[in-house]
C-alpha cells in the first residue's frame, strides 16, 4: 500500500467520523464553520477524491 493510499485511508476515515457519525445539527455547524472560514473549497473536493481513492 503506497503513501497516496494511506493518506487517502486517513482523510476518508476523519471524514466518516465527523461526517458519518454526527447528527443533523453538528453536520449544519460543521458547513457552517467551513464556508465561513473559506475552508470548504478545498477540503470538500479533497474529501471526494479521497473516497475515491479508498473505495
Amino acid at each position: 500500500m503506497g503513501i497516496v493510499q494511506r493518506t487517502a485511508e486517513g482523510i476518508d476515515s476523519m471524514r466518516r467520523s465527523v461526517w458519518d457519525q454526527s447528527g443533523t445539527g453538528m453536520k449544519v455547524v460543521v458547513l457552517i464553520v467551513l464556508i465561513v472560514t473559506g475552508l470548504a473549497i478545498p477540503l470538500i473536493p479533497l474529501a471526494w477524491i479521497s473516497r475515491r481513492i479508498v473505495n
